[in-house]
């Protein structure tokens, strides 16, 4: 049984020396692969070398929340950092992209520049895409549809989906897997867990977002501890209670739909054998 984290900031300061540690718990938790998106152009080799060193998968891109420190005319910097990672097949997609309507105001050209920017790159290069959508996923969809999501080109996942049955049903039909983590292990959380329990299981993916997004039972019993993706399996188990599922069952259908939702990350996983030795 292994399972695969769609989404997972391992290069954050939280991990520090634990990263190591880190990992090794994801593996023994069954955890085979993770996918770690980058957030500016500052953080590319960074991302870039840690995928490299632990087995993980990456994405290049500028974070709705980085979007206004990073000058417009980075552009060229990241799309040659994506052309030289074309080569490398740990590279997955453009990630992670979008809009945060949670963000200050003043930002919100910036973001909209950048995500429409990034679009385009991934359309060039028919790359799938990682979507940070908090408050925006109408904005978000609106820009996929702008640039003919859904029309023969790259999918990608919708991560940290909180949005409605109608928004949940656009983004899969226009290619979209949706990312569930530790949100749905609340209990309040009730719009999640309906998601999760009823959209066709094509649609679903897991992720920690790591170190963020922490499921229910860390406040309890790690208190102040980052999330990790060695959580992963935990929040695997209550998709499957929420599902009717088996353990196992869900931890085959969130790797396929992973696979599926990032076609690059098949090719690597099936080049290296199995998800079991790309860690």
């Amino acid at each position: 049984m292994v399972w695969i984290d769609t989404h997972a900031h391992l290069d954050a300061a939280e991990f520090g020396a634990d990263r190591t540690a880190m990992l090794r718990r994801a593996r023994a938790a069954g955890v085979g692969c993770v996918v770690i998106p980058a957030v500016e152009p500052a953080n590319f080799e960074a991302v870039r070398q840690l995928a490299a060193a632990s087995g993980a998968a990456y994405a290049l891109g500028v974070h709705p929340l980085f979007a206004e420190r990073v000058p417009r005319d980075q552009f060229v910097l990241v799309r040659q950092a994506v052309v030289a990672a074309m080569e490398d097949p740990r590279f997955v997609g453009i990630g992670e992209i979008g809009l945060d309507f949670h963000a200050p105001v003043t930002c919100l050209d910036a973001q909209s520049w950048w995500y429409d920017a990034q679009l385009r790159l991934a359309r060039e290069f028919g790359l799938a895409v990682l979507l940070h959508l908090r408050r925006a996923q109408d904005m978000v969809l609106a820009g996929l549809r702008r640039h003919r999501w859904g029309d023969g080109g790259p999918g990608g996942i919708a991560h940290a989906f909180n949005g409605s049955r109608q928004q949940a049903e656009t983004f899969i039909r226009l290619g979209f897997r949706l990312g569930f983590g530790g949100t749905l292990t609340y209990a309040g959380s009730r719009n999640i867990r309906r998601l999760a329990a009823e959209l066709t299981p094509a649609a679903l993916v897991l992720e920690t977002d790591a170190p963020d997004m922490a499921p229910v039972w860390l406040g309890a019993e790690q208190p102040g501890q980052p999330n990790e993706p060695a959580q992963l399996a935990r929040i695997g188990a209550v998709l499957a209670q929420l599902r009717g599922w088996e353990v196992g069952q869900a931890a085959q259908i969130t790797s396929d739909n992973a696979r599926a939702a990032l076609p690059r990350l098949a090719r690597w996983l099936d080049l290296v054998g199995s998800c079991e030795k790309c860690s």
